[in-house]
C-alpha cells in the first residue's frame, strides 16, 4: 500500500467513525425525547372521550415509537463496538425499528376518523389541521414501511431493501411538508391571512414550511427515482442522502430558533401550540449530526 492509499484508507475510517457516531447521537436524541414524552403522557392523562379516543391510541403508539428509537440505540452501539455485527443482526434490527414505527402511524388512525365520531367538529378547519394530514399519515406511512419490513429479509436481494428505504423516506418528507402546511393553514384559518403576510418572520416561516419542505420531498423523490434500481448499498450515493437528511433537520432548527429569537410573533396561534407543544419530532433537531457526516464520507 503506497502512502496515498494509506492517508485515503485513515480518512475513509476517521469519516465512517463521524457517521457512527452521528446515528448514535441522532439515535439517542430520539429515544430520550419519545420516552420523555411517552412518560409525561402516561402521569398527565386524563379520561374524557376525546382524550380516550385521540390520546391513549397515540399514546400507545408513543411506546411502540419508544421501542424503536431503543432498537436505533442498541443498533448503533452494536455498529459502533461490534465488528462482528452481521448482515442477518443488522436487518433484525432494522426490522424492529421498521415495525414499530409502522405501529407508531397506525396508532393516529382514531385521530384521523375523530371529526367523523363528533359530526359536529366536521369544520373546515378541523379537516384541513387533522383530518387530512393525520389520515394521510396513518395510511400511507405504515403501508411503504411494511414493504420495507418484508424487504428487510437478509435472504432477500438488498435491491428491495433499497428500494422501499427510499420510498419511505421520501413519503415521510412528504407527510411532514403535508401535515406542517395544513397547520400553517389551520391558523390563517383562526387567525387571518395577516397573520403571516403582517409579519416577515411568520412568513418567512410559512414559506419555509409549505415551499422549503415540498422542495425537498420533490427533490428526495426525485433521487429516489433515480437510485431505486441501486444493487447495493455501495453504489448508493450517500452524500445526498446526507444533504437531504442535513436539510431536513435544518428546517427544525431554522423554525425552533426562529421562535428562540422572536417569540410567539403576532400572538400564540395554533402553528406555535403544535410545533411547540404538541410536535413528537423536534429531536430531528439533531439529525444535522448526522446528515453533515454522511454528505462528507467517502464510501
Amino acid at each position: 500500500m503506497t502512502r496515498f492509499e494509506a492517508l485515503m484508507a485513515m480518512t475513509d475510517s476517521k469519516t465512517l467513525w463521524t457517521v457512527k457516531l452521528g446515528f448514535l447521537a441522532v439515535a439517542l436524541a430520539w429515544f430520550t425525547f419519545t420516552f420523555y414524552e411517552f412518560a409525561f403522557g402516561i402521569v398527565n392523562r386524563s379520561v374524557d372521550w376525546p382524550i380516550i379516543i385521540q390520546d391513549l391510541p397515540g399514546g400507545l403508539g408513543l411506546g411502540f415509537r419508544t421501542g424503536a428509537s431503543f432498537m436505533a440505540v442498541v443498533t448503533a452501539l452494536f455498529w459502533i463496538f461490534n465488528k462482528d455485527f452481521s448482515k442477518p443482526e443488522m436487518a433484525t434490527c432494522l426490522r424492529f425499528i421498521v415495525l414499530f414505527e409502522a405501529a407508531t402511524f397506525v396508532s393516529l388512525i382514531p385521530s384521523g376518523v375523530f371529526t367523523f365520531i363528533f359530526p359536529q367538529l366536521l369544520t373546515p378547519l378541523w379537516i384541513i389541521e387533522l383530518t387530512i394530514p393525520v389520515l394521510t399519515e396513518a395510511i400511507l406511512v405504515p403501508f411503504v414501511l411494511m414493504k420495507l419490513f418484508f424487504a428487510l429479509n437478509p435472504n432477500k436481494p438488498v435491491r428491495n431493501a433499497i428500494k422501499w428505504a427510499l420510498i419511505s423516506g421520501t413519503v415521510y418528507i412528504f407527510v411532514f411538508w403535508l401535515n406542517y402546511t395544513c397547520n400553517w393553514l389551520g391558523t390563517i384559518l383562526t387567525s387571518g391571512i395577516e397573520y403571516v403576510t403582517a409579519y416577515p418572520v411568520n412568513l418567512f416561516s410559512f414559506c419555509l414550511t409549505s415551499v422549503g419542505l415540498l422542495l425537498l420531498a420533490l427533490y428526495a423523490a426525485n433521487f429516489a427515482r433515480k437510485s431505486i434500481g441501486t444493487e447495493d448499498l455501495r453504489g448508493l450515493d450517500v452524500n445526498r442522502i446526507g444533504f437531504i437528511f442535513t436539510f431536513f433537520g435544518l428546517y427544525f432548527v431554522v423554525t425552533y430558533f426562529l421562535w428562540l429569537l422572536f417569540g410567539s410573533v403576532g400572538g400564540w396561534s395554533i402553528w406555535y401550540a403544535w410545533f411547540l407543544n404538541h410536535n413528537m419530532d423536534l429531536w430531528l433537531l439533531t439529525a444535522p449530526m448526522l446528515g453533515l457526516p454522511l454528505i462528507f464520507h467517502q464510501d
